[in-house]
C-alpha cells in the first residue's frame, strides 16, 4: 500500500522468503479461461517500482515462478516510484507498454481512463473473495482492471513498557488519545507521532481521522473534517506531538518510535519486520482511536495492483494474465504477506494470516472494511489529496485555523 510510495518494507536476508514464494508459485493453475496460441510467446515484460534490491529480488523470484506456470520468462524492469506514472503514460502514447504492469492502487483509475488497460474478466481471472475496498481500488467504470496480491493500511503502534510505566491504557477514543499522549510526554520523548508532511503520505495518515469522524473528500470544508484536523492541532499545541511531524516521513516516524523518542505512532504493517529485530523493544498494535467509544475506524486501503495493458499480441496478454492470476493465487498471497508483513487480499486468506501472525490482526480487521482512496472521486482523487495535506500543513503551523485551511483545501480539490 503505498500512499505516495511506501518505503521498501524489508531489508533483512531474504533467501528463505524467495524460496517460499517460488515454491508456492509452482502450485498455481493457469487462472484464466481464455485460449491462447500455444508456443507463440516465450517471454513477457513486467514493470513495477520495486527498486529496493531486496524487494526487487523478492518480486522477481515470484514473477519468475509464476512465469514458469504460464510457460514464459518474465523480464522484470523496476523504476523509481515517482517515475512510474510518467513512464507508463509515455509508453501508452507510444504503444510500448509492458505486458504486465504494477500500479499503486490510487493510480489505476488514471491509467484505466486512458484506455491503456484491459478488463480482467476477459481472461476469466477469479476475483472472488476479495474485500470490497480492494476490488473497488482495482475497478474503473464497473470493470476490474487490477488485482492486488496483498494490501495494507495503518494502525496505532505503542510501546508497552512506556504505557505500563505511565499507567496508561491503550487509547481507543480521541479523548483517550490526547490524555494518553500528554501523560506519556516527558523531556526527550513525545507521546504521539504521525507523518504530517506535505505529500500524499501525510494525507494517507490523516484519512482514518477524517473518515472515522464522518468527514469526506467530496466536501472537505465541513465541521467533521475540521474536528479531525483540530485533534492533530491540539496534539502539537499541547506538546504531546513534535512540530517536526510536518516534515517526517513514515520512515522517520518509525525511527522516532524505535529510538524511544515517541511512545505511540501511526504506521503500517511493513514496519513489523524492523520492530521485531529489537528484542528489547516491547510493542503492541491496536486500531486507530475513534471519536466516540464503540465506533469502527474507517481506514484507507494501501497496496499495489497488477494489470494487463493493451497489447497487439493476444497471446502475450493471455500469458500475462496467467502470471497475474498466479500472483493472486491464495497460496502466493499468504506467502507474500508473510514475507512483506502486509495483508492477503482475499478475506479468507487474511483470516488465516491473522491467526499465524497475531501482530497483524489489527491490520487484517481494518483491511476488511478499508476504503479505496479513489472510491468516490476516481481520477480526481489526487486534487483532494493535495488539498488535504496542504490544509494539514497550514493548520499545524498555525498559519490558518482548521476551518480556514479546509476551506482552502476544498478550493484546491475542486479547482475553484
Amino acid at each position: 500500500m503505498s500512499p505516495a510510495r511506501l518505503p521498501a518494507r524489508r531489508t533483512a536476508a531474504y533467501l528463505t522468503g524467495i524460496l517460499a514464494l517460488a515454491s508456492a508459485a509452482t502450485g498455481c493453475g493457469n487462472g484464466t479461461g481464455a485460449a491462447s496460441s500455444a508456443g507463440k510467446a516465450t517471454s513477457i515484460t513486467a514493470l513495477d517500482y520495486y527498486t529496493d534490491e531486496t524487494e526487487h529480488a523478492q518480486w522477481g523470484a515470484l514473477l519468475a515462478a509464476c512465469g514458469k506456470t504460464a510457460g514464459v520468462t518474465v523480464e522484470q524492469t523496476s523504476v523509481p516510484g515517482a517515475a512510474l506514472i510518467p513512464k507508463v503514460l509515455q509508453q501508452a502514447s507510444s504503444r510500448t507498454l509492458p505486458d504486465l504492469l504494477m500500479l499503486d492502487n490510487p493510480d489505476l483509475q488514471e491509467i484505466a481512463q486512458t484506455g491503456a488497460l484491459t478488463p480482467l474478466d476477459q481472461y476469466g481471472i477469479d476475483s472472488s473473495g476479495f474485500a470490497k475496498g480492494i476490488l473497488s481500488a482495482g475497478t474503473y467504470e464497473g470493470k476490474v482492471y487490477g488485482l492486488a496480491p496483498d494490501v495494507s493500511t495503518v494502525a496505532l503502534f505503542y510501546n508497552k513498557d512506556m504505557l505500563a510505566e505511565a499507567g496508561v491504557a491503550v487509547p481507543r477514543t480521541w479523548d483517550e488519545l490526547k490524555s494518553a499522549a500528554a501523560k506519556l510526554t516527558r523531556p526527550g520523548r513525545y507521546g504521539m507521532a504521525v507523518d504530517a508532511n506535505a505529500t500524499f503520505e501525510g494525507t494517507w495518515q490523516f484519512l482514518p481521522f477524517l473518515w472515522s469522524n464522518g468527514g469526506d473528500e467530496m466536501e472537505l470544508d465541513t465541521p467533521q473534517a475540521a474536528q479531525a484536523l483540530q485533534l492533530w492541532v491540539d496534539l502539537v499545541k499541547s506538546g504531546s506531538m513534535s512540530k517536526s511531524v510536518l516534515n517526517w516521513t513514515q520512515a522517520d516516524v518509525h525511527d522516532q518510535f524505535a529510538a524511544g523518542r515517541t511512545a505511540m505512532m501511526i504506521n503500517g504493517p511493513w514496519r513489523i519486520a524492523a520492530l521485531n529485530k529489537d528484542q528489547s523493544l516491547h510493542w503492541g498494535v491496536a486500531p486507530i482511536p475513534v471519536p466516540i467509544a464503540g465506533q469502527t475506524p474507517v481506514m484507507p486501503l494501501g497496496g499495489e495492483v497488477w494489470a494487463v495493458p493493451q497489447n497487439a499480441s493476444r497471446d502475450r496478454q493471455v500469458k500475462a494474465a496467467k502470471v497475474l492470476a498466479c500472483l493472486n493465487d491464495p497460496a502466493n498471497m499468504l506467502a507474500s504477506a508473510e514475507e512483506h508483513f502486509t495483508v492477503p487480499s482475499r478475506s479468507a486468506v487474511a483470516a488465516q494470516y491473522a491467526e499465524q501472525v497475531p501482530s497483524a490482526a489489527a491490520f487484517v480487521d481494518s483491511v476488511n472494511l478499508a476504503r479505496a482512496r479513489t472510491g468516490e472521486l476516481g481520477v480526481d482523487w489526487p486534487k483532494a489529496a493535495t488539498g488535504i495535506y496542504t490544509a494539514i500543513q497550514s493548520a499545524l503551523t498555525g498559519e490558518q485555523t482548521p476551518e480556514e485551511a479546509l476551506k482552502h483545501a476544498q478550493q484546491i480539490a475542486t479547482g475553484s
